[in-house]
């Protein structure tokens, strides 16, 4: 007799549907499981033994053999001990076979039959909605995995739980979804004094996605600043919020199943390795860049992350996703983030001080930030110095807006956007406007064309630097109420463009 149950195995955000097929046969008794598993996996056979012991469950004494199909797919992680148990006490008649094979099972058993949670319930209660089945999960996913309503989600503690509801002798309520988490504090706009360009550039930066530059002597407030985007940036919507939530599932993050309406705010630190930043290492897993998607990736002392490690962004930051090449497989995350980065100018720092500069200056500010290449430097919407703030600006009081201010000028012009690109895929703000979008909605009169052409031959942009200050000049005329691109918006957006030294 072969029972079967189904399961999930992970790549990338995607659950694919597995089969779990357990044939007791005979033959000498052996416990094996095939279908290309991992060590993890490999192991469930002592886990499920050891579960089935527990609950006074003896196996038969002949060959039981478990199939993951299908067969060619890697399988990894411990998720798979539950439907092992499920489809070999449905083998052995403890269970009813037609309610095995229409459930998709994942969990991870402790050795006394207890259900240990793990990682991607949420994707896996998309996956049993998309094959209109249940999903028995361990109790600590419940609530994760129940935000899919249109999934049937069942969350016992242990597997005599589930022993228990499939044979009708104590049925187990439908789990219901955890709350949405309360919006975490965020450092106000209103603490920086002085520094208006900056605060001017986080609120364009916030408006649009556009990529941020922050180039400032140490204390000159670049952490300060960027630690204040995320309460300028209006919460996500259903549709984020899902597809966020479901790559931190995959990642573990997910605190007591409740999800968020705050943007993600990652900030790795400059020692972190390529598999860290962009995906990577053991299973694949997704990395900051992706975590970070829909919210904001803040890279401190940019110049001194490994290079190979910041010529990995150029695609991610031109196209949204990125793709883990694998000899086995390619995984795609998708990872459309807004960019702030920090650099002082120098190693020392002090470039910009003449009194306080080293004995290398020049050179020293064209070598530090030459470790940050030309094609990723042309990614950068905008680009700014942070010149510090002096004590007599210090001893003032906060006179400039605080961020509840500037995030509903935020949330006007983000609105201004959805309505805009309603009809176009792929595009949500300006920095996604490409091709003839951009051309229909950034185009400029006689005037802001004549403008725009002398700052492409004075400083010789690129294309994409020419396209980029199309989008940020429509960010500045969301900002301010404008239908049409004026050249005022345009002279604005090129300033942001060029306003580091040379």
């Amino acid at each position: 007799m072969v029972a079967t149950t189904q399961t999930v195995a992970f790549r990338g955000i995607e659950a694919r549907l597995v089969e779990v097929q357990c044939a007791i046969t005979a033959g000498l008794p052996t416990f094996s499981i095939v279908g290309l598993p991992d060590k993890a996996v490999s192991e469930a056979r002592e886990r499920v033994r050891a579960a089935l012991n527990a609950l006074s469950v003896a196996l038969p004494a002949r060959k039981i053999t478990i199939n993951l199909s299908p067969a060619d797919l890697p399988k990894e992680g411990s998720h798979f001990d539950l439907p092992i148990a499920l489809a070999l006490l449905a083998a052995i008649g403890a269970l009813p076979g037609d309610e095995t094979a229409r459930s998709v099972a994942l969990g991870e058993l402790s050795l006394d039959g207890t259900l240990v949670p793990v990682v991607g319930a949420l994707p896996a209660a998309l996956t049993a909605a998309e094959n209109s089945c249940r999903l028995i999960c361990p109790a600590a996913c419940w609530a994760e995995a129940a935000w899919v309503d249109a999934a049937e989600v069942i969350a016992p503690v242990g597997l005599l739980d589930c022993i228990n509801h499939f044979t009708g002798r104590t049925v187990l309520a439908p789990a219901e979804a955890g709350e949405i988490g309360p919006a975490a504090h965020c450092a106000d706009l209103s603490d920086v004094k002085g520094q208006d360009r900056a605060r001017r550039a986080l609120e364009i930066a916030a408006a649009g996605r556009h990529h941020l530059l922050m180039v400032g002597p140490p204390g000159s407030g670049k952490s300060m600043l960027a630690a204040r985007i995320p309460s300028l940036l209006p919460p996500l919507d259903a549709a984020e919020a899902l597809e966020t939530s479901m790559i931190h599932s995959l990642a573990g993050l997910l605190s007591e199943g409740g999800i968020t309406r705050m943007r993600p705010f990652r900030a790795p630190h400059h020692t972190s390795s390529m598999a860290a930043i962009v995906g990577g290492g053991r299973g694949a897993r997704p990395g900051e860049v992706s975590l970070a998607h829909n919210g904001v990736l803040f890279m401190d002392e940019f110049p001194e992350f490994p290079r190979a490690v910041l010529e990995t962004l150029r695609q991610p930051v031109e196209t949204g996703e990125v793709t883990i090449a694998r000899a086995n497989a390619h995984i795609r995350y998708p990872c459309r983030f807004l960019l702030i980065a920090a650099a002082n100018p120098c190693r020392c720092g002090q470039l910009f001080d003449p009194a306080r500069a080293c004995n290398q200056a020049p050179s020293c500010g064209r070598d530090y930030l030459g470790r940050i290449s030309g094609p990723l430097m042309d990614r950068f919407d905008l680009r700014i110095e942070v010149p510090p703030v002096t004590l007599d600006e210090l001893s003032l009081p906060a006179a400039g807006e605080g961020s509840a201010a500037v995030a509903a000028r935020v949330a006007r012009a983000r609105a201004v956007q959805a309505a805009r690109f309603a009809d176009v895929p792929g595009c949500s703000v300006n920095a996604d406007a490409q091709g003839q979008v951009l051309e229909d909605i950034a185009r400029p009169d006689t005037e802001g064309r004549a403008l725009l052409m002398r700052a492409a031959r004075k400083f010789g942009l690129s294309a994409r630097g020419y396209h980029r200050i199309l989008r940020v000049a429509r960010t500045i005329a969301d900002l301010d109420g404008a239908r049409d691109l004026q050249p005022p918006h345009l002279a604005e957006a090129i300033s942001f463009r060029l306003s580091l030294r040379g």
